[in-house]
């Protein structure tokens, strides 16, 4: 089936097309993200595959239908950035990737709380300049900490444990309460309890309305005083600006973050040779106790390769007509 691949980088074209190699797709790679203005590069493709900074609104979706596009397949489990109601009004199917590793992120999640915990980039850079002093780089044990998770699916679950692991206090926040976070001794609380008394607060739940600047700038008024806050889920869960006024008062001692509400306009492109334009994220890396990434959490060789075998399966279903299991329920 004809399929054009939006943001496709390096690592989508090839283990995209090693998931492919026994289906036989016609694969279509586009540099470019999806807009109202490069949807024309979908015509004729009966499938599109986006990735999360793609625009699927339904101005893009009724630009796709009129081409013949009849489904969605998306590089990601999070599917905020698709207008699944439109999708469904138009015909369209939308597809996501339900399972990839939830280890990935989990595990980058602790290792960007260790390394604005302990420094550790300043004091990369340090060493390479030949400066060894370790004046500035004093962290924090983390064992006996109390760490706040909200979201304990498959993903804040394994970070939990990996936490459970340094001889923290766990305490978690989730709509659906597992007995498996409460076997590692994890105390399940109300947001604003939660806030209040944890050292470290990572967050690990999806981005619905509800979510949406889940912290803010009242909850981190709440926020037990240096605490560190992690985000490896969405940007919109965090009030960017709020944070950066928290950073400022000392009321948070420090921010971690593998994604960022703009992200769009700055992720998975080189800008080193431009002037960017966004004030907030330049301000966000001045800060010495703050660590940005982008978006590289889930991006390990398992993830990667559960990622497009599940793509490829989810477009050779449909192809065929039958059941998707990995279709994302009409809005």
């Amino acid at each position: 089936m004809k399929t054009a691949v939006f943001s496709a980088r390096r690592y989508d074209k090839s283990m995209l097309a090693q998931a492919n190699e026994g289906a036989g797709h016609e694969l279509r790679f586009l540099e470019d993200r999806l807009s109202p203005a490069t949807a024309v590069l979908a015509a004729g493709c009966a499938a599109v595959c986006v990735f999360v900074n793609d625009s699927v609104d339904a101005e893009v979706l009724a630009l796709l239908a009129a081409q013949g596009t009849r489904l969605v397949a998306t590089r990601s489990t999070g599917y905020n950035h698709i207008d699944v109601g439109a999708a469904g009004r138009l015909g369209i199917a939308v597809v996501r990737v339900t399972d990839y590793s939830p280890h990935s992120v989990a595990e980058f999640a602790v290792g960007l709380l260790l390394a604005v915990n302990r420094k550790i980039a300043r004091a990369s850079v340090r060493t390479r300049e030949g400066n060894f002093e370790l004046d500035g780089l004093m962290g924090v044990d983390l064992h006996g900490k109390t760490v706040g998770v909200i979201g304990t699916g498959k993903i804040g679950l394994i970070f939990a444990r990996i936490m459970a692991g340094f001889g923290c206090r766990l305490v978690g926040h989730d709509r659906f309460p597992t007995p498996a976070f409460e076997a590692l001794g994890g105390a399940y609380m109300d947001v604003e309890q939660l806030l209040a008394c944890s050292d470290v607060v990572s967050l690990h739940c999806p981005l619905f309305e509800e979510t949406h600047h889940i912290v803010g700038a009242e909850a981190l008024a709440r926020v037990k005083r240096g605490c560190i806050l992690v985000n490896t889920s969405r940007g919109g869960l965090v009030d960017t600006e709020a944070a950066i006024q928290a950073l400022k008062s000392g009321q948070l001692g420090g921010l971690a973050i593998d994604v960022y509400e703009q992200e769009a306009s700055l992720f998975f492109q080189d800008l080193s040779s431009t002037v960017i334009l966004d004030d907030v994220i330049q301000r966000l890396v001045s800060f010495p106790n703050v660590i940005v990434t982008g978006h590289q959490a889930f991006f390990t060789v398992e993830a990667i390769g559960q990622i497009m075998r599940t793509t490829i399966e989810s477009i050779s279903a449909f192809e065929r007509g039958e059941e998707l299991v990995n279709r994302v329920p009409r809005a």
